[in-house]
């Protein structure tokens, strides 16, 4: 089930909400258990075949968990717990995730003809990193013991199931059992309605708007340079709005149930560094990428060069993790390299003069700019040689359509870019603060709150006319 269909909107939405918040008169359990058989409900709507391998995840893991939590084992013993459920897990998403890749490689390089045809389960990605997590966690000894209602919402919650934020169980767990959480907020809903028509609007307006001039790079006609660009830029914002609205419309509906969801979207593209870059897009991926992966890998601790390698290593697991195939493990590399680079220049690098930091920051935000655009080629093209025939394309200044048709379609794209660049980011304007579990303080003293509610009225208008019959986030392949 989508976030952007009227199914949701207008009737899952206000039943779980209904449901949650009736059910507190039953204990503290039964709004839990609600939630999470309503979360059950909308994976179901996705894929209800994957229903039992989720549950069978959540079963396997709260057990695995379980044993290092309460148990006195000698490290020797825990370790080998950790090991296997990790192992365990790693090897339902290798198989699922993995085996058709694994399978088309080896038949290209032995000429075999091994023929493995796997269905994704959706959100196997990210409901795996989330029990690793709380696997390590459990083997570091950083996990409280939790009843199986709380962890199973943890891992089905629904407003992050399918495409993220990636959740930690030490900020959410807790959230679920605050009694406070199951009793409606006024207010807190009021702010998740704001939130979720922001997120709306951009995934159906703005993404869903842009998304016709991709295929200016990488549909069947042979591009021009200038379309070549065109295309690879209305990518660019395509994914930027689509994700970034997914994140609002996912942190507005946790809302409305008390629950503050992390954040994962930061106006990434207003990055002056590739290292910047990474601290504003998909956040928890990074942070998990950088906690159970990164660190555990020596990190920055055995000198530079261990350093470098530590960190291609990171983001080339990290490109394979959003799919199984070559552009997403060049995409990761690609990235691997800028941030090495960033790394060598912040170290080896001259230092600016007072008097041009400020045309220095406009360089190194270009420099970042054009970097991840070029990245993103590799991420959206269905082959390599896709990918490589669209940069050859953008290389190639000799060959130029552009007409009126591409001057109106390049100052699409610039509003697109202002909006990116110069507008305030949504967490800005509603004062989301997830760390103290505050938002909206603005909204209760501003005089102008009628204005900004009609505003937001209007703009849950457009985001709802804008619905699509078949307009997945992109981020649901993952």
């Amino acid at each position: 089930m989508l976030f952007n269909s009227y199914q949701f909107i207008f009737l899952f939405l206000p039943v779980a909400l209904a449901g949650y918040f009736a059910s507190d008169r039953l204990g503290n359990v039964a709004p839990v258990l609600w939630l999470a058989l309503a979360s059950l409900g909308f994976y179901s709507v996705s894929g209800w075949q994957f229903v039992p391998l989720l549950l069978g995840s959540i079963a396997f893991n709260y057990a695995v968990g379980w044993l290092m939590i309460s148990s006195r084992l000698h490290p020797a013993p825990r370790f080998a717990i950790l090991a296997f459920g990790v192992a365990g897990d790693l090897a339902v998403l290798g198989y699922f995730k993995y085996a058709g890749f694994l399978a088309a490689n080896l038949n290209a390089i032995f000429s075999t003809g091994f023929a493995v045809n796997v269905l994704l389960p959706v959100g196997i990605s990210f409901y795996t990193f989330t029990q690793i997590a709380f696997l390590v966690d459990a083997y570091r000894g950083k996990v409280a013991r939790y009843a199986l209602p709380h962890y199973a919402l943890f891992v089905t919650y629904f407003p992050h199931l399918i495409a993220g934020p990636i959740l930690h169980h030490r900020d959410m767990i807790p959230q679920f059992e605050r009694a406070e959480a199951k009793r409606p907020d006024p207010h807190l809903i009021l702010c998740g309605l704001i939130i979720f028509a922001i997120g709306l609007f951009k995934k159906t307006c703005l993404a869903d708007g842009i998304q016709p001039l991709v295929s200016l790079a990488f549909g069947p006609n042979a591009p021009t340079f200038d379309q070549a660009w065109l295309g690879a830029l209305a990518y660019t914002f395509q994914l930027y709005f689509d994700f970034s609205g997914y994140s609002d419309m996912a942190i507005g509906i946790s809302l409305m149930f008390g629950i503050f969801l992390p954040l994962n979207f930061n106006s990434p593209y207003k990055a002056t560094s590739i290292v910047d870059f990474w601290r504003r897009w998909h956040m928890t991926l990074s942070q998990f990428l950088r906690d159970y992966l990164y660190i555990p890998l020596g990190g920055n601790r055995h000198g530079a060069v261990l350093r470098y390698v530590n960190l291609m290593v990171t983001m080339v697991l990290g490109g394979l993790w959003h799919g199984a195939a070559w552009t997403f493990v060049v995409w990761g590399a690609l990235h691997g390299g800028y941030l090495c680079v960033n790394h060598a220049w912040n170290r080896f690098g001259p230092a600016v003069a007072p008097r041009f930091e400020r045309a220095a920051d406009i360089a190194a935000f270009v420099v970042t700019f054009i970097a991840v655009v070029i990245a993103w080629v590799f991420f959206r093209a269905d082959s390599m040689t896709t990918a490589l025939y669209v940069l050859s394309k953008m290389a190639d200044p000799g060959n130029v359509a552009f007409g009126r048709l591409e001057i109106a379609q390049a100052i699409f794209i610039l509003i697109y870019a202002g909006i990116a660049w110069f507008a305030p980011n949504t967490q800005t304007i509603m004062g989301y603060d997830h760390a103290n579990r505050t938002v909206g303080r603005g909204l209760r003293a501003w005089q102008m709150r009628p204005l900004f509610i009609y505003a937001t009225a209007a703009v849950l208008a457009f985001g709802i006319l804008g619905i699509q019959q078949h307009s997945e986030f992109i981020y649901f392949r993952f």
